[in-house]
């Protein structure tokens, strides 16, 4: 069981890290691409617009926490 709670603590840690806004921005990326890609809608521009507007969100946070 601890093993198991290593594990889980290890991937929490590397999937989420110090911002779990970015996380919770990458996993909505994924989904709204997923979603909008079932419907036929060229969207090869969402997930690269996504990276860039939370990279200055985080930097924005970052650099005012100083």
């Amino acid at each position: 069981m601890r093993s198991l709670r290593t594990f889980g603590r290890f991937w929490y840690d590397f999937v989420v890290g110090d911002d779990w806004r970015v996380a919770v921005g990458v996993v909505a990326t994924l989904a709204l691409t997923y979603g909008m890609s079932r419907t036929g809608a060229p969207v090869w521009w969402l997930a690269p617009l996504s990276v860039l507007g939370l990279l200055v969100v985080s930097l924005r946070r970052a650099t005012r926490a100083r």
